[in-house]
């Protein structure tokens, strides 16, 4: 514990960015809903956010090379905040696209400077607990932080104002407790087609996880809204399908590692689209069937994105691995921007179960595509696979934290030589 207790001001920064960032997810969603926005407009709000970070990964490190890491992140946590009060005074769906998109900029940066900070202070004998405690503050912010709407409510100045203080407040810890200045990443390269080389699989698969997910986390709110739920169990609904990502990764990762990693990826899509399509047709209005299959739903769909990059990895060279996690990050924010405004406008035009429904058909082309590459290539040899490795979609840089403190097995020297086909 002594070697992580440096590290607790940063992660103290990590758990209000990551719950902020979740809060103002969903709570813009159920206020744009109650200030009468349409659905598509609110998941016009979302495609906003993911252009921004988009642009935010790719615009950062010169941000950090430029003036440092300290600046950067008051910058743009001062950007974040003030945002957040913005968006409670100009009620207004333009100026909330606007602010939206500007607010996926500055989470861009912000993660990936406490990445890079996260990164410089941890050591090969300590980053596993490091990547540990990283996922166990995750969670507990995101889900933790919801409930903060149900103890206030959404309407009104509240809740605004204390979204823009936990903002604020990120400042301190990383204000008195770290003073160090690492060295700026490297420009997030993105070698699209030398990726697409690599696992044209895992390129469709992260662009289409990422239209699932990006519209599960914006617009799903919006589905509680309108079958009649309250706040908390809005809330309770999210929680349970973040949970039940959390819970089956390793698991799923598990087998991964054991079997061909694209019999595991084929079977938990078909569990998604499964999950899915029972929302859309059996789900109803009743808050406990919700519940039910939105942790099955959790479950199978959000851990879809790092099997993707696992699978990618596995015909990948060592030093490609960074170069690889951009590109997949990439197709992921493609799929993320189209994927809320695609299943906002089928969802007001066909009703709310139909948010699932799209959901469902994006999963069963993912199967579709999968059954083909399975004919087009050879699996990867269990000897020469990579180890499954749980994801987070914050940063590019998180793949360099986690692929340090994975153990190092025994790799040949050219696996994409090796397994092409």
């Amino acid at each position: 514990m002594s070697s992580i207790r440096p590290l607790l001001p940063l992660y103290i920064t990590i758990g209000i960015l990551l719950g902020g960032n979740g809060l103002q997810g969903t709570l813009i969603a159920l206020r744009g809903a109650q200030e009468g926005f349409s659905p598509a407009t609110i998941g016009f709000f979302g495609t906003a956010y993911f252009a921004g970070f988009l642009i935010g990964c790719l615009t950062v490190a010169r941000m950090l090379r430029a003036v440092g890491h300290i600046r950067v992140f008051a910058t743009l946590a001062a950007l974040v905040a003030s945002g957040s009060l913005m968006l409670v005074i100009l009620i207004d769906p333009v100026n909330w696209a606007i602010i939206r998109f500007l607010s996926g900029i500055c989470f861009a940066g912000l993660f990936t400077t406490v990445e890079s900070w996260l990164n410089a202070g941890s050591t090969n004998e300590n980053r596993g607990r490091v990547l540990a405690l990283y996922r166990i503050v995750d969670i507990a912010s995101v889900v933790g932080t919801q409930y903060v709407m149900a103890a206030t409510g959404t309407g009104g100045f509240l809740i605004f104002a204390i979204m823009a203080m936990m903002f604020a407040l990120s400042l301190v810890p990383v204000s008195m407790g770290d003073r160090s200045n690492p060295r700026p990443p490297s420009d997030m390269r993105v070698d699209l087609s030398g990726v697409w080389a690599i696992s044209p699989l895992a390129c469709f698969g992260c662009a289409a996880i990422g239209m699932t997910n990006s519209a599960f986390r914006t617009v799903a709110p919006v589905y509680g809204e309108l079958i009649g739920f309250s706040v908390t169990q809005v809330v309770t609904f999210m929680s349970a399908g973040i949970v039940g990502g959390v819970v089956m990764q390793y698991p799923l990762g598990l087998l991964s590692d054991r079997w061909d990693r694209r019999w595991v990826i084929m079977a938990t899509a078909t569990g998604a689209m499964l999950s899915a399509f029972a929302i859309m047709l059996f789900a109803g209005q009743d808050a406990l069937r919700n519940f039910v299959l939105i942790l099955a739903f959790g479950s199978f769909a959000m851990p879809l994105y790092a099997l993707s990059v696992a699978h990618a990895n596995d015909f990948a060279r060592e030093d490609q691995y960074v170069k690889l996690a951009a590109g997949l990050l990439f197709f992921y924010s493609v799929g993320a921007v189209i994927g809320p405004l695609l299943a906002s406008a089928v969802m007001q035009k066909f009703g709310p179960p139909a948010l699932f429904g799209v959901s469902g058909a994006i999963y069963f082309v993912l199967i579709s595509v999968i059954l083909m590459r399975m004919r087009a290539r050879k699996p990867v040899p269990s000897a020469m696979r990579t180890r499954f490795m749980p994801l987070l979609r914050t940063s590019p840089l998180f793949i360099r934290l986690a692929r340090k403190a994975e153990v190092k097995t025994t790799k040949p020297h050219d696996k994409s030589t090796d397994l092409a086909k």
